[in-house]
């Protein structure tokens, strides 16, 4: 289904320019856009929402405030907290709140991209968990990507997301060979990254048998939604 997303965006310009990047994610959708706290508030009482990408620098009010008042109010609206705030203490009482990410300004479309696909993996989840490893790969879609300096050694992000990609839209996996192929690099490299997004939770692996000589390992992306 898709998720329905209020932009809540004090500066005209910003907020027209992240509801483009919304609506060019596959699978949500903006129903509105809010200048101020008692806009946002407008807007929920008369739209159904099911994503706020909050400014947490209101003019007529700290957005934590108006989480705060829409939880009160029983709200259960998911909210992303775009903001250039880095006070760790208004983290974590954000994450008190229910706030399941934190987009620091200035960011790219990339980046709330992956923030948003990786809500919409969170949201996806359902049905009661088999064990505390599908627990633990529905949490991790919530968590930031491993980017620039904390990949590891050899491995850049821009890679890392053409490889990403094309795992996403192969339902049927795909072996390194294939991947590299399709990125464009060796396939020992595009074994690098496939195993590095095994490590990280956000694929598997099994071998590829029928095929004369050694099998070859699959990768699957670990997704109900691509």
């Amino acid at each position: 289904m898709t998720i329905r997303v209020l932009v809540v965006e004090d500066d005209p310009v910003a907020a027209d320019a992240h509801a483009l990047y919304v609506g060019r994610v596959d699978g949500f959708a903006v129903v509105g856009v809010a200048h101020s706290r008692a806009q946002a508030v407008r807007a929920l009482e008369r739209t159904e929402v099911d994503l706020l990408l909050l400014d947490l620098y209101l003019p007529d009010g700290h957005g934590l405030q108006l989480v705060r008042s829409l939880r009160a109010a029983g709200h259960s609206a998911d909210v992303i907290a775009v903001t250039s705030a880095r006070d760790l203490a208004i983290v974590r009482e954000g994450v008190s709140l229910g706030v399941v990410q934190y987009v620091l300004k200035p960011f790219t479309f990339a980046t709330l991209r992956d923030r948003l696909d990786r809500y919409a993996e969170f949201r996806a989840a359902a049905g009661e968990a088999s064990g505390q490893d599908e627990v633990d790969r529905a949490l991790a879609a919530l968590r930031a990507p491993r980017t620039g300096t904390t990949l590891p050694k050899g491995l850049s992000g821009p890679t890392l997301e053409a490889v990403t990609r094309t795992l996403r839209e192969s339902p049927e996996g795909l072996t390194a060979t294939e991947a590299a192929a399709a990125v464009g690099i060796s396939r020992i490299t595009a074994r690098r990254y496939l195993e590095h997004l095994v490590t990280a939770g956000r694929a598997d692996r099994a071998p590829q048998y029928g095929q004369v000589g050694r099998p070859e390992l699959q990768y699957r992306w670990l997704s109900s939604r691509r």
